[in-house]
């Protein structure tokens, strides 16, 4: 998700939600960690109401909550995993090679539905966009050889050309606005869903879906 998570406009959260196969959704606030995080799980607690889900916000604020083992088995058991927006540079260095995200790559590889805006969906490609300059950096990699711009349209022109730019020859750099989700099916084909327009670029160009890693 490009950012503007659990608002109207998101209702594609619904269909996630009936995908998962679970009633609750499972929130890591870890990117809003110095931005009241429990807020953000009272306004996801709130949107998937409204679908018949219930919300289990999963405080990973730190990195000590992110080598525990209890918060890493609630992962692992979880249907419906959901990163909310914040810092991507502060959500990545709590969950990078931690129990948290193993479990988390093992709970998707088993067929989890895990979802991310903003800072959330930056950080689950390798490379990812550096929200400081729009330069690429490091990811944790849940989807490689590709990268994400959130609130596309809204973010700093400036930055955006950057990140397209300097992004290697042929990686997809894909740029997705608010309210607008970038869905990846189990037959590893991708769709969008919301009320922007999903643009991917390659060397620097427009390009298709296609060009997306399966």
């Amino acid at each position: 998700m490009g950012g503007g998570e659990w608002q109207p406009g998101c209702e594609f959260d619904a269909e996630l939600l009936a995908a998962s196969g679970a009633e609750e959704v499972l929130v890591l606030p870890t990117a809003a960690a110095y931005e009241h995080p429990e807020k953000a799980v009272q306004i996801a607690e709130a949107w998937f109401a409204g679908f018949g889900g219930k919300v289990r916000g999963l405080m990973v604020l730190g990195r000590a909550d992110a080598e525990d083992e209890s918060m890493a088995a609630a992962v692992q058991a979880s249907r419906f995993t959901y990163l909310g927006g914040g810092s991507p540079m502060h959500l990545r260095s709590v969950l990078k090679s931690s129990l948290v995200w193993e479990a988390l790559l093992e709970a998707w590889r088993a067929g989890a539905v895990v979802a991310g805006s903003s800072a959330g969906a930056m950080v689950l490609t390798d490379p990812m966009v550096d929200s400081r300059g729009g330069a690429l950096t490091v990811g944790l990699g849940m989807v490689e050889q590709m990268a994400v711009i959130p609130h596309f349209g809204e973010e700093n022109s400036e930055k955006v050309h950057r990140s397209i730019a300097l992004a290697a020859p042929g990686l997809p750099v894909v740029g997705i606005p608010e309210h607008t989700a970038l869905i990846r099916d189990p037959d590893g084909g991708w769709r969008q869903a919301g009320e922007g327009e999903v643009q991917v670029f390659v060397s620097g160009k427009p390009a298709g879906f296609e060009a997306l890693p399966h």
